[in-house]
């Protein structure tokens, strides 16, 4: 039998030996993911409203968010542990992957009210709505797809990151690539990676599902009438050619 069927042999058998089971394993690894996008999202999104609204502070959120993007998760991580004490892992594990979440939410908050036509928000302010109702009923709605988007992109960088938290000792679907390697199990070790990727392509899958959710259905409907039919097209590059 070859190394992945080994591999996957060992996550159906669930003989995980010392390790904690794997179902216990994957709800660690969910914790710590979601718990630090949630953190990054009420940081980040107002922040990011704020600059997309007004338009003023781009330069320095783009340069804060490469500067966080430039620190190296796992050296963070051993740093805010020896800062924080081995009593206080969990925190600073948090930490870490907040910061690795908040750029890629930031930006998706900014760029989403960016993306929208000015013509749209002049002609709200036309029809006398205040600025807090631009900001909800507008802004929000419209910019809500490439919010969705930036949440997406920080929630597959951290739940590949979160396996350094075995690091630890905090678990996670990590704990099986670090206690395999030494042993030389590969098959545990592959496993492990087979379950961070899987559970990986899940998440992107049910955002992807929420992000073409998040587009307003009329929006949705301009840009159908909008992309030329495959008929049409056809029959354009024809023309073209002809003309040619």
């Amino acid at each position: 039998m070859n190394l992945i069927g080994q591999a996957i042999a060992w996550i159906f058998s669930g003989d995980t030996g010392r390790l904690a089971p794997i179902p216990v394993a994957l709800f660690e690894h969910l914790l710590y993911t979601f718990s630090a996008v949630l953190v990054a999202a009420l940081i980040a999104v107002p922040v990011g409203w704020l600059i997309g609204h007004t338009g003023k502070g781009r330069d320095f959120a783009v340069a804060v968010s490469g500067a966080a993007r430039a620190i190296p998760s796992f050296g963070l991580l051993i740093l805010l542990v020896l800062l924080f004490g081995v009593l206080r892992t969990f925190e600073a594990a948090l930490i870490t992957f907040v910061l690795l979440a908040i750029p890629s939410i930031l930006a998706g908050a900014y760029t989403g009210f960016e993306a929208i036509d000015r013509k749209v928000i002049d002609a709200a302010r036309s029809m006398g709505m205040t600025e807090w109702q631009i900001l909800w009923r507008v802004e929000v709605p419209l910019g809500l797809s490439l919010l969705v988007a930036g949440i997406r992109s920080a929630t597959l960088q951290v739940v590949a990151t979160v396996t350094i938290a075995a690091y630890v000792n905090l678990g996670g679907l990590g704990q099986y690539i670090l206690a395999g390697i030494p042993l030389r199990r590969f098959d545990i070790v592959l496993g492990g990676a087979i379950l961070v990727a899987a559970l990986a392509l899940v998440l992107d899958g049910v955002f992807a599902l929420l992000q073409r959710a998040s587009v307003p259905h009329g929006v949705r409907v301009a840009q159908s009438e909008h992309r030329p039919s495959p008929k049409r097209s056809a029959a354009a590059r024809t023309a073209a050619t002809a003309r040619a």
